[in-house]
């Protein structure tokens, strides 16, 4: 049997796989298997491909986005190593890859079974380090995966995270102007079953940038959070957008079509912003942020019928733990309040220059929280917040008990050669998507995808990993068991693959 570290050997890439080194010849189940196991851990990947669409004639010179009025030219290839330079003249830069899904049994790695997401309905996009977030979610009709990909881009399209959603939505939009008002891509909600079977929800939501992750909520409906506003839009009108940019962004509800193909209509009234009017403004010199900014949402779950969802990048708003204390439907979204979770900070990103970077939330019970900080890679981060953080809840208020690290930040990992030559050594400064289980006997497995610093053009891009760590549920301080926990990895890093979300299958 193999196990995931001989499959994802480090540095080297496994060419007989379309989109994974978590696939490799023998260790994946047949097709008519189960794939939502109970016990299991789903991991979302992508894999680089610069064979297909606009990024396999790219070159220096070819035209890229710059402006709502202006083009630039492209200073690098498309080879791996090279290509994300491009992101120093368009700050739109990316390109489209297939989705992975591969669930493992997590002890011993074994891949149960691995599925390609079918190209010519949603893609990733490649350094987009924040997308494929992952959710198990249970219905009447069992468990479902689910997650956000881009309708009808195709492998290797530039540019699409930054992408409309609808056609002709921002005309103020960098990509619009270079590429044409028709290039819009919607943000597509893509629900799996235990057989594999996919099903989509293409919607309107975060025209300008990313929809990030998504999960089915316990009442049937879908939560969405993300980004927008790639242009400089402001407000719906003859001066705006759309539909609307700075109001299909942040926690979105979204009734569900559920269709047989990502490009079905998307009827009218479809979702709706939970609470678009709280933005938390924080503007330089008293100036108002960008509008749609400030609810820049990564991480979202459900637990006890409230929903917990974090911000932790960009200048704007604060960065840290919000909720929503029970599930809006279309209709009262905008009047369901969101406010931050009791303890967490409340001041802005711009003062606090980005020392809190928190991404997804895990909850052991209802009085422990585990949040992943994403990091930024500077010491006083290290230090005080980048890993994996245990908060403990009491008499309504929040407290960090401490942060886990040990084996994960700092740590480098070289030597990742690919037939394009050598990547830059990535280090790990933090973490991302986060998953867990909790046994019966108090103790806490943990799952999450690393996040990365490189001298790359875009860290988003750089191999990362998925690590593993074990935690007790009763401890509150760093006690001498607690510091001898230390991370593993699971899967990674391999040249040309990112790692993105992981998602634990609970018991039926």
């Amino acid at each position: 049997m193999r196990t995931l570290s001989s499959i994802a050997i480090r540095g080297l890439p496994l060419y007989g796989c379309v989109a994974s080194a978590l696939c490799a010849s023998g260790a994946v189940a047949q097709g008519d298997e189960p794939f939502l196991r109970p016990n299991s851990l789903v991991i979302s990947s992508s894999t680089y491909d610069r064979s297909q669409s606009a990024i396999a004639s790219l070159a220096v010179g070819v035209a890229l986005p710059s402006t709502a009025t202006a083009t630039t030219t492209a200073i690098a290839d498309n080879t791996y190593i090279n290509v994300w330079n491009n992101d120093s003249v368009d700050g739109s830069f990316g390109v489209t890859s297939a989705i992975r899904l591969t669930d493992i049994e997590p002890r011993s790695g074994h891949v149960f079974r691995s599925l390609l997401v079918p190209t010519d309905q949603v893609v990733t996009s490649f350094p987009s380090k924040s997308e494929l977030g992952l959710h198990v979610s249970r219905d009447r009709r069992g468990l479902h995966l689910v997650f956000v990909g881009y309708a009808g881009a195709g492998v290797g399209a530039l540019d699409v995270s930054n992408s409309d959603a609808v056609m002709g939505q921002d005309p103020t939009n960098p990509v619009t102007f270079a590429f044409g008002s028709a290039y819009a891509f919607h943000r597509t909600i893509v629900l799996m079953d235990v057989r594999g079977r996919l099903s989509y929800t293409p919607t309107i939501n975060y025209g300008g940038n990313n929809g990030r992750s998504a999960l089915l909520g316990s009442n049937g409906l879908f939560y969405t959070v993300g980004n927008s506003n790639n242009g400089n839009a402001s407000t719906f009108g003859p001066n705006g957008t759309d539909p609307d940019v700075t109001v299909t962004t942040g926690l979105e509800v979204v009734n569900p079509i559920n269709a047989g193909s990502a490009s079905a209509p998307i009827p009218t009234g479809n979702s709706a912003e939970v609470d678009p009017l709280t933005q938390y403004p924080f503007g330089k010199n008293g100036a108002l942020d960008k509008a749609g900014k400030d609810n820049n949402y990564r991480g979202v779950t459900e637990y006890g019928g409230a929903l917990y969802f974090t911000k932790g990048s960009g200048s704007n708003g604060i960065d840290t733990v919000y909720t929503v204390s029970s599930l809006p439907n279309v209709s009262n979204a905008a009047s369901t309040a969101i406010s931050i979770l009791p303890g967490f900070p409340t001041d802005s990103a711009r003062a606090t220059g980005g020392n809190f970077t928190p991404f997804a939330v895990f909850f052991a019970n209802s009085t422990t929280l585990y949040v992943t900080d994403e990091g930024t890679g500077a010491a006083v981060d290290a230090a005080d917040h980048a890993g994996l953080e245990k908060w403990s809840l009491a008499n309504g208020t929040w407290t960090l008990d401490y942060v886990l690290t040990k084996g994960l930040i700092g740590t480098v990992d070289g030597n990742l050669y690919g037939y394009e030559g050598q990547y830059p050594d990535v280090m790990t400064i933090g973490l991302r998507n986060l998953t867990g289980v909790v046994s019966d006997d108090g103790i806490v497995t943990l799952w999450a995808t690393t996040s990365t610093a490189s001298a790359s053009g875009d860290n988003g891009a750089d191999p990362n990993k998925v690590v593993q760590i074990t935690d007790r549920l009763s401890a509150t301080t760093m006690t001498n068991a607690v510091s001898r926990e230390s991370f593993k990895t699971i899967a990674g890093p391999t040249y040309g693959t990112v790692y993105r979300g992981v998602a634990y299958v609970p018991e039926d």
